[in-house]
């Protein structure tokens, strides 16, 4: 029967079968997916751009599949995750990355416009997609325009679509549209079409190509109509272009017109169809040709044509483009006079693409893994790779690992990367191989347990190899014994399950188990315990031997549970007893460094539990000592060959036994060594050799071995051997030419040094070194000679040496068999034609040798042509043949060869016989390019004559110079192409080119005729100067350059300015061309800063461009004043009359010049206010000390700095007080006798007190007597004393003195009185001066003295006084004055009288009362500011402290600030634009707060909004309309919101779309009807008011169309209508222009004669031509003038003038008038107006409005001088087209009979159809009515007053000038401030004083003072009445002619401007006047420039002249910036061009 442990064991194993059993299938099946486990691969990868509209969203896929499933994750370009963000972008739960619809305003740029990335990832690796470029489309308004395009006739023209460059990666051509009727589609083929004439050619990409343009074609517009690719959205362009076609005159060469397209980049998709341009135009129309350059060369050829390439006239068209297509092509344009070309470079770029080879591969562990990255595309710029998502920096087409690791296995991607796109590929690495390190996958736990049952511990285990399990226990290997039984088997998927078994389990089996799994990659191990209840129980340990020094570490091997402590002993003593001893409470002891003697010993466990049982097991520890040898070696020095050796190893210590041994070179000693080993002892073991040889020589050692270790010692014997030899070299014969190889080799030590040595000579005996050369060289003794010839034959000697002996040598012989030889393979001999030539070969070799000669490879036979012989010379080398020829001929240049041959073999040479000629001449010379100066040239290379072309000779002059008189330029002859330089621009030459080489020169070629091209300037001004005027202006002159360096006509120049020593760029200003042969420019540079270094700089500038800046000219501004006064002001009092003060400079920079002096204002404080009472010191030093001051007196001090500018800012006061001193003597004494025994003595203070009084001291003594003076102390406010107890007619002396803190001062005057009984009536009181505060009581007094009594009156100022409520007499005499007023100062005297006497004294009353009104006026407005001048009241008697200024808005609080005293102006900021303003002003001084001033009533700058232009403003599509609030202007002020307002147009109701747009944005009116007439309603807003303007408006058709204008009955329809003519009637006949030329003639007419009339009545009045009248006229001439408005709610005016409409009044209807009324243009628009507008808040009558000009570009075509209009927009009551209006008479003339009767005409869009409407230039020689303007300015200003009439004279009108008087009115308006009348002559005949404006501030330096509303003909019925000239700032006259002024300059750098260029001014075909323009605004109408007359034109034009510039003008939208023209004689100058 089984034991039952045994039992157990069966049971277990069974129980463990059947659960293998059960398992196993599960494993099996758990593990087949495992087989298809792979890493993820994108199967749906996003492409690379996904654009997308706001409205509809986008969703972007990213699929990818793997085993397991791939996570997908979204992420940025930086790696970075992507999350949700509400409403703008979501992640789905399928992976999408989902961008949902959003409004324009939630636009998020890192949503929106971002590079995101797919990424895929599972447990296998990670794949990330290409880069997705994601971009939102937020709709954007913008405008699509077609401009003009210049075109010589004949050529072709190509317009362009100009789509915006935000937008334009959207919008395509779609189609182009002729006159707006014809359509011209693309075509779908690439390749465009020509339409049924073959005229258009819509380009592929979306130019239109016209061909051969004719005089027609410049008579139609072009519109492109685009297609958005997102939206689908079409629209037309807003502008419609035109051809300006120029009729050439003469030949002109090709040109290209913009000098950025000589060079173009053009980028292709492939497949795509394009065109490459070559914008050249010519006369004659040049041929074009088009060239391909062959990749990597110079080398060019045509391009071949064919169905998929075209040339259209000059363009290129290319359908579905390969790769193959990209490169460099060269446009060649070429005629008869000149030609040009173009480089363009073509890429055409493909898809990207990549894919990794292999996709997936499995490599063992170590073995080398490659991935090849191959793709496709064009360009590629970058190739990377990354593994599972990260970079591993390579970038290189294939990536290598040489050794795989565990770590290599994952995804590998190749990216491919160029500008536009990229593509991705992956592959997989999966390891292969059995080299997975063992990992424990599954273990047992801890576990506690009662003894008994059975345990079952399980270990699981996995890797590669599969792992074999081990089980110890504490350990110690646990066997299958008894109890235990291990066990273990392998899974289907490779793991390992091995199990331990113990049967019934005791406390002794505890313990730590552990299991481990070993292979042979790696080991795993697990270890747990296993703890049993039971005693404690200790297993028995092992002996353990341990190496000393090494570390013990033994773990108490315990059972039971649970164990209370566990301890080590030694010898009974717990450890640890010292410091290597470690002792841990889990059982472990450690000892470090375990020696023999202290740890060798037997250490005892002792474990207890808490019941006190223990257990105790012990362990044996044995110390083992490894062998140790002392060093030996065989000696210093090396032994040489024969000597004996020996060497002994000794034994220091160990353990034995011990084995001892001898190795050689680590192998065991050879027997046939004779090497002996002895043992002496245990210790000492001797090795020794007898005799030593090379072959002894090694490493000897020792070998000590025990239990414990191992010890070895090596010593090396090295041995000493002479040379032997090895291989002894023997003579040798090789053949020539062949690789010879002599080996010489020899033994010994050290090794010898073998050399080679060749004797010199042909015998043995002197030897030398070989030279070291290519084909000889000694490599390890082997001598190497290659390709060896005879030169090589000869003795050699080897030798071999190491320093042992003598060494060894021996000599051989080399021999060299040689054929014949050529030392000349090939050589070139020339000859010239005709000459004798004889041509040599030497062969060299064994003789005898034979010699034949061939030609040209043919057997040359001197028999066949007697011009050959042939012979042949025996040298001792070999033979010398030679070939003569008596005649060379062309044909001789060939190649002779001679062969050569013997015995040993052949050889033969070859002579390139070269036949040299002149060569012929170049041909083919054209003209590659050219420039002012310089012409690149090119021509074919002719044939050299068989001698190469030293040079070409390129001869040039100028076209009329003859061939005499040539210039030379020498060109190297390998080119063909040059450069002739040093020419000069604009001038024709003829060139020719000759060839020359060594033999002589070519002809000539035949010359080509150039013209030079203009260039900028290359000459700097000269004479250059800059002068100071004053402290902001500095005065620069300067002269022209040279002529020969203007290069062209210089049109003006640019003065730069900058601050010195600065980095900062220059400020140019423009100065125009003085025409005047040596006249000195000058211009003022104002504005600038004061006493500053500036730099000025100077170029002069040309229609090409600006020539070179002068030097840099420094100088200063004049000095100012310091603009900060010196700081750290202080005081410091030293006496009683003396003050030092000192201060610390002002800043450097607020110098403003040279601080000469100092100056300290000082006075007194009580004075300081008065002016007059001020001192003031200078002093260079900062301080000074203060003298003669008054004593115990406050001080106020200033100091302030001075320059030569004068003085500067004064400090803040400071304040000292003097010392007190003892006061001055009192002023005055009396002693008036009061009675017989009694005295009354008074007195007046002391002048000057010096202090404060503290007593009086009343001296008196009998006169004459001598002793000391009785004295009595007075209090200080007491001035009389009254002296008693005298004797009776003696006389007394009286004297009184003042006392201060100090003491007592100086006596006064001594008086003497005598008592007396007659007391005559006497006034003790003294006259004085008192001042009185203003309001306060005064009291005057007289005391006064008599008996009897004596009477007192009071007299004031003269007259007896009688007293009242406010005044009245004292009992003691005085005089009391209540409540004093400014009235009440004057003189008061009081008599007193008596019967015996009468006196009287006088006092002078002064008032100090607050100040009187100041004055206040304007001085200057802003916007936001108003700047008033303040001065006091002449009346004023106390000093002034300061002002305080009081404002009110018009409907607002009132403010207030503080002003001092010395600001003369001050300005109030922060107010609000545009708006009315009360001011007035009150001074206070030390009194108080005075009376206010006169309420000045003003504003500031600004007004209302300003209509735009409703084509720049509104845009319209088929169901919305865009507004473009930007187009409007805020006149000045900030706009504040709009109100939009909109009703179809039968409607009645407006319907409010919105009360609060924000400017500067666009709004859409979205849900309209289309083709839909609507009403549009306007209300903008801004501080200064209001606007309302009103539109009609038709939406699109639902395709994009227009819909016809409707007629209303009032005329109203389409702007664009025109009134078509009857075909008979010739074109100039148009309404449009006729109507109003007749019209402004009649009323032109009727107005001169009303001037006359009315100049000769005012002669026949009032000869005199006074005042009156000129006044009269100016106001009449203000009040009716263009856009002027009288106040109508004004009764003075109404009185005055009569009767005037109120302005709701409907006007009566003017017969076929299209307007009732222009009520409705005044609700729906602020009415613009820039002239004296009556405003009803205005207190003056005179007040006027201003706001800037609008410039109004108008042309009129007549014989009087072109002329510049200015529209002004105003505040109220236009005048309205076709309205009929009074106008009255002068105040002589107001009966109403008298009036006239205008009309106005409708505008003809700007034109001025009549002569002299709004206003002209002045003419030459009346400067004073000519407002001029410095160069400087980049708007030069022509004459801004006066006026011509139509031949040119000044018209006998008046003359307006500003209408001013206040000082601060602008500077520049001065001059011109009274109106001025001349006569037709320009003498003056009357001239008087205007209307004057007490608000100059609304004079503006930059704006016109005067205009006409409108310009053209609304001014025409008013100038002829005194209307203000409406003459703008430009200009307009002919550049030749003074009187007209300067024409315009280009701008400041860069500039690139035609200055032959103009505009044509268009004006509108139609005579009648819509609803919708009468609602427009009245703003900028035409063109973009004025006409400039030329001077080669007479003033008067023909019929047909004016018939050609009638039919030239366009529609009024079809202006466009570029209508450039060159005419015949005429130029036309474009200014401020603006786009309509």
């Amino acid at each position: 029967m089984l034991p039952l442990p045994r039992l157990h064991a069966i049971k277990w194993l069974t129980l463990l079968a059947a659960m293998a059993a059960f398992c196993t299938p599960l494993a099996y099946a758990a593990s087949q997916p495992d087989a298809d486990q792979k890493g993820p691969v994108f199967l749906n990868e996003p492409i690379n751009r996904i654009d997308f509209s706001n409205s509809t969203g986008a969703e972007i896929e990213c699929k990818a599949s793997g085993n397991p499933m791939p996570e997908i994750i979204w992420i940025r370009s930086d790696g970075t995750a992507v999350g949700d963000v509400p409403g703008l972008r979501q992640i789905s739960s399928d992976g999408k990355l989902v961008f949902p619809p959003f409004r324009a305003e939630d636009y998020r740029q890192e949503v929106h416009a971002q590079v995101y990335a797919c990424l895929a990832r599972n447990q296998f690796g990670t794949i990330i997609s290409r880069d997705v470029h994601v971009r939102a489309v937020v709709p954007q308004s913008h405008t699509v325009n077609v401009m003009d395009e210049a075109v010589l006739r004949g050529n072709s023209a190509i317009l362009k679509c100009h789509i915006p460059s935000f937008v334009a990666d959207f919008i395509s051509v779609a189609s182009w549209v002729e006159d707006e009727e014809r359509e011209i589609f693309t075509t779908n083929d690439g390749i465009g079409h020509f339409d049924s004439d073959g005229k258009y050619l819509v380009l592929p990409s979306g130019e239109l190509h016209i061909r051969e343009v004719g005089p027609e074609d410049g008579y139609k517009s072009y519109q492109c109509r685009t297609k958005h690719r997102l939206t689908g959205e079409t629209r037309l362009s807003a502008t419609k272009g035109r051809l300006v076609i120029t009729e050439p005159l003469g030949s002109v060469p090709p040109k290209i017109l913009d000098i950025n397209d000589k060079f173009l980049l053009m980028q292709v998709k492939l497949g795509h169809s394009f065109s490459m341009q070559c914008p050249c135009q010519g006369f004659p129309v040049p041929i074009v040709r088009w060239y391909k350059f062959i990749e990597g060369t110079t080398r060019k050829q045509a391009v071949i044509l064919n169905e998929r390439v075209k040339q259209v006239s000059g363009t290129l068209i290319i359908k579905d483009a390969v790769v193959e297509d990209s490169g460099k092509y060269l446009c060649v344009v070429n005629n008869s006079v000149g030609g040009e070309s173009v480089e363009t470079v073509l890429t055409v770029t493909a898809p990207l693409s990549a894919k990794i080879d292999p996709p997936t591969q499995t490599v063992d562990f170590g073995r080398p893994a490659v991935f090849t990255c191959q793709y496709s595309g064009n360009p590629i710029k970058t190739i990377s790779w990354i593994k599972d998502g990260k970079s591993i920096g390579h970038s290189d087409q294939v990536l290598r690992i040489e050794s795989v690791k565990k770590e290599d296995k994952g995804m590998y991607q190749c990216f491919v990367r160029n500008d536009q796109e990229s593509a991705e590929a992956s592959a997989e690495l999966k390891l292969g191989g059995r080299f997975d390190p063992p990992v424990i996958r599954q273990a047992f736990q801890e576990e506690t347990m009662e003894p008994g049952p059975s345990v079952f511990l399980k270990c699981v285990a996995g890797g590669n190899p599969t792992p074999e399990i081990s089980w110890e226990l504490d350990g110690k290997k646990i066997a299958n014994i008894d109890r235990y039984q291990v066990g273990q088997y392998v899974t289907v998927n490779g793991d390992v399950v091995s199990y331990l078994n113990i049967t019934s389990v005791h406390a002794n089996d505890g313990g730590l188990y552990k299991c481990i799994a070993k292979s042979k990659v790696g080991v795993a191990e697990h270890s747990a315990k296993l703890n049993v209840y039971g005693l404690p129980y200790i297993r028995q340990m092992e002996k353990k031997a341990i190496v000393a020094g090494e570390t013990l570490i033994v773990t108490c091997p315990v059972a039971g549970y649970p164990i209370d402590s566990i301890v080590w002993e030694r010898d009974n003593r717990a450890l640890p007893i010292n410091r290597k001893q470690k002792v841990f409470p889990n059982g472990t002891l450690i000892i470090e460094n375990v020696e023999r003697n202290s740890d060798q010993a037997t250490y005892t466990c002792v474990a207890k539990n808490v019941e006190g049982y223990s257990a105790r097991g012990s362990l044996e520890v044995q110390v083992m000592v490894p062998p140790r040898i002392t060093p030996f070696q065989f000696g210093e020095e090396p032994l040489n060959f024969g000597e004996p050796a020996s060497i002994q190893c000794t034994i220091a210590g160990g353990d034995w036994p011990m084995n001892v041994k001898w190795l050689l070179n680590d192998y065991h000693l050879p027997a046939h060594l004779n090497i002996a080993t002895t043992k002496f002892t245990r210790h000492t073991h001797v090795l020794a050799i007898e005799s030593v040889t090379a072959d002894h020589a090694g490493n000897y050692t020792c070998v000590a071995e025990n239990w414990a270790g191992r010890a070895e010692y090596t010593a090396p014997l090295i041995v000493n051997v002479p040379p032997r030899w090895i291989l002894e070299p023997t003579d040798k014969a090789f053949a020539q030419g062949s690789d010879a190889k002599v080996e010489c080799k020899a033994d010994g030590f050290p090794k010898p040094q073998v050399t080679w040595k060749k004797a010199v000579g042909d015998s043995p005996g002197e030897y030398k070194d070989l030279k070291k050369n290519d084909n000889i060289r000694v490599e390890e003794g082997t001598l190497h000679i290659d390709n060896i010839q005879k030169t090589n034959e000869g003795y050699y000697l080897c030798e071999a040496i190491n320093g042992i002996g003598s060494g060894l040598s021996a000599v051989i012989m080399i021999s060299v068999q040689a054929p014949p030889e050529f030392t000349e393979k090939l050589r070139n001999q020339t000859a010239r034609r005709g000459e004798p030539a004889v041509l040599q070969c030497e062969a060299k070799g064994e003789k005898p040798i034979g010699i034949l000669w061939n030609m040209n490879n043919v057997r040359l036979d001197p028999k066949n042509d007697n011009r050959y012989t042939i012979r042949e010379e025996i040298l001792s080398t070999g033979v010398m043949s030679s070939l003569s020829i008596k005649r060379t001929e062309r044909s001789d240049s060939a190649l002779f060869t001679c062969l050569a041959t013997n015995a040993f073999g052949s050889d033969d040479a070859s002579i390139n016989m070269i036949i040299q000629e002149v060569p012929e001449m170049p041909y083919a010379l054209k003209v590659l390019d050219k420039s002012g100066r310089s012409v690149q040239l090119s021509w074919a290379q002719p044939y050299d004559g068989n001698s190469p072309l030293i040079r070409y000779i390129i001869e040039f002059k100028r076209s009329r110079a003859s061939w005499d008189e040539v210039d030379r330029v020498m060109v190297p002859g390998h080119t063909t192409e040059a450069q002739v330089q040093k020419l000069s621009p604009a001038t024709t030459y003829n060139i020719r080119i000759v060839a020359e080489n060594a033999i002589g020169t070519s002809q000539s070629s035949e010359a080509v005729t150039i013209i030079t091209a203009e260039e900028a300037p290359s000459g700097k001004p000269q004479n250059i100067k800059v002068e100071p005027v004053n402290q902001t202006t500095l005065r620069v002159t300067w002269k022209p350059p040279a002529r020969s360096e203007w290069n062209g006509e210089i049109l003006g120049y640019y003065v730069g300015y900058k601050l010195s020593n600065t980095n900062s760029s220059y400020v140019f200003e423009t100065v125009n061309f003085l025409t005047e042969e040596g006249k000195e420019h000058s211009l003022e540079l104002n504005n600038l800063r004061v006493y500053t270094q500036y730099s000025v700089v100077i170029q002069a500038f040309n229609k090409i461009g600006a020539g070179p800046l002068s030097d840099e000219e420094k100088q200063f501004t004049a000095e100012g004043t310091p603009s900060q006064p010196p700081s750290d002001t202080a005081c410091t009092t030293l006496t009683s009359q003396t003050i030092r003060v000192s201060w610390v400079s002002p800043p450097l920079e607020s110098a403003n010049g040279v601080i000469k002096t100092y100056k300290v204002v000082y006075a007194p404080s009580d004075e300081w206010y008065d002016d007059t009472k001020r001192h003031y010191k200078k002093t260079a030093s900062s301080d000074t000390v203060l003298h003669g001051l008054k004593k115990f007196t406050n001080y106020t001090m200033q100091v302030l700095a001075t320059t030569a500018g004068g003085d500067g800012v004064r400090s803040a006061p400071i304040h000292c007080q003097t010392e007190p001193d003892v006061p001055e003597a009192p002023t005055d004494v009396k002693a008036l006798v009061k009675g017989q025994a009694a005295i009354l003595v008074s007195w007046r203070p002391p002048a000057q007190p010096n202090g404060i009084i503290q007593q009086y001291t009343v001296y008196s003594k009998v006169e004459g007597a001598e002793g000391e003076p009785k004295s009595q102390k007075i209090p200080h406010y007491q001035m009389s004393y009254e002296a008693t107890e005298l004797e009776k007619n003696k006389p007394y002396e009286f004297w009184v003195t003042a006392s201060t803190n100090i003491g007592e001062g100086q006596p006064s005057k001594s008086i003497v009185a005598m008592p007396s009984d007659q007391v005559p009536a006497k006034i003790a009181s003294f006259d004085d001066t008192f001042t009185a505060t203003f309001k306060e009581d005064a009291k005057m007094p007289c005391l006064a003295v008599g008996a009897p009594q004596p009477e007192i009156t009071w007299k004031i100022k003269g007259v007896e006084f009688t007293g009242n409520d406010r005044m009245r007499v004292l009992p003691d005499g005085s005089l009391l004055i209540k409540s004093v007023n400014r009235q009440d100062a004057g003189e008061y005297s009081c008599h007193a009288e008596n019967s015996i006497a009468k006196d009287s004294i006088t006092h002078k009353l002064i008032v100090l009362a607050p100040p009187q009104s100041p004055q206040v006026s304007l001085s200057a407005t802003t916007t936001d500011s108003l700047t008033v001048k303040l001065k006091p009241h002449e009346g004023d008697t106390a000093p002034l402290h300061g002002y305080t200024l009081h404002y009110k808005p018009e409907f607002g609080e009132w403010e207030t600030a503080e002003v001092s005293v010395d600001a003369q102006k001050y300005t109030i900021e922060n107010l609000l634009c545009g708006s009315r303003y009360q001011v007035y002003a009150t001074g206070f001084n030390n009194i108080g707060a005075g009376e206010a001033s006169d309420i000045l009533n003003t504003r500031t700058k600004g007004y209302k909004p300003k209509l735009p232009e409703k084509q720049r403003f509104i845009e319209v599509s088929s169901n919305s309309v865009s507004l473009h609030f930007k187009a409007w202007k805020d006149g000045g002020c900030p706009m504040s919101h709009f109100v939009v307002e909109n009703k179809k147009r039968d409607q009645t109701e407006w319907n409010q779309i919105s009360n609060n747009v924000k400017p500067d944005n666009n709004y859409v009116v979205l849900d309209l009807e289309p083709a839909t007439w609507y009403n549009l309603r306007i209300t903008a807003h801004n501080s200064a008011g209001f606007t309302v303007a009103e539109y009609d408006f038709a939406t699109l058709t639902v395709t994009g169309g227009t819909v016809a204008p409707l007629d209303d009955g009032h005329g109203t329809g389409n702007l664009n209508t025109r009134i078509r003519l009857p075909a008979w009637m010739p074109e100039w006949l148009d309404l449009n222009f006729m109507v109003p030329l007749i019209a402004t003639v009649i009323v032109v007419a009727v107005g001169i004669l009303v001037v006359c009339v009315a100049l000769s009545r005012r002669r026949a009045d009032d000869l005199r031509g006074g005042q009156k009248d000129v006044y009269y006229d100016v106001v009449y001439n203000q009040t009716m003038g263009p856009g002027a408005t009288l106040d109508k709610r004004r009764p003075d005016l109404r009185d005055e003038l009569g009767y005037i409409a109120p302005p709701n009044r409907k006007l009566p209807p003017v017969p076929g008038s299209n307007y009732n009324t222009c009520d409705r243009i005044k609700r729906a628009r602020g009415i613009r107006s820039n002239h004296s507008t009556w405003d009803p808040r205005r207190t003056n009558l005179y007040e006027e409005l201003k706001t800037p000009p609008v410039p109004l570009h108008g042309n009129h075509y007549g014989p009087e001088d072109v002329q510049c209009h200015y529209r002004h927009p105003g505040m109220e009551d236009e005048i309205c087209p076709y309205a009929t209006f009074h106008l009255l008479g002068f105040r002589e003339e107001m009966d109403p009979t008298k009036a006239m009767n205008f009309q106005t005409f409708p505008h003809q869009n700007g034109h001025a159809p009549g002569p002299g409407h709004a206003g002209t230039m002045g003419p030459p020689g009346h400067p004073g009515h000519v407002h001029s303007r410095s160069g400087s300015q980049s708007m030069p200003r022509a004459n801004r007053y006066a006026r011509k009439n139509s031949q040119g004279g000044q018209s006998s009108i008046y003359t307006p000038a500003p209408e001013y008087d206040d000082p601060a009115n602008c500077a520049e308006e001065d001059q011109y401030r009274r109106y001025t009348r001349v006569n037709s002559q320009g003498g003056s005949l009357y001239s008087g004083p205007g209307p004057e404006y007490d608000d100059p501030a609304n004079c503006a330096p930059e704006e016109d003072q005067y205009g006409s509303q409108y310009g053209g003909p609304y001014g025409t019925p008013y100038d002829h009445y005194g209307s203000r000239g409406s003459m703008g700032r430009r200009s307009v006259g002919s550049a030749r002619n003074p009187g007209n002024g300067s024409p315009e300059p280009p701008p400041p750098p860069p500039r690139n401007h035609d200055m032959s260029n103009s505009s044509f001014n268009d004006s509108k075909e139609s005579n009648e006047i819509s609803e919708a323009e009468c609602d427009r605004d009245h703003g900028p109408r035409g063109n973009y420039g004025a006409v400039k007359r030329s001077p080669l034109q007479k003033d008067q034009r023909t019929t047909e002249e004016m018939r050609k510039l009638i039919e030239s003008r366009r529609p009024l939208n079809e202006a466009g910036p570029k209508q450039l023209q060159q005419q015949s004689g005429a130029g036309f100058t474009a200014y401020d061009t603006m786009a309509v």
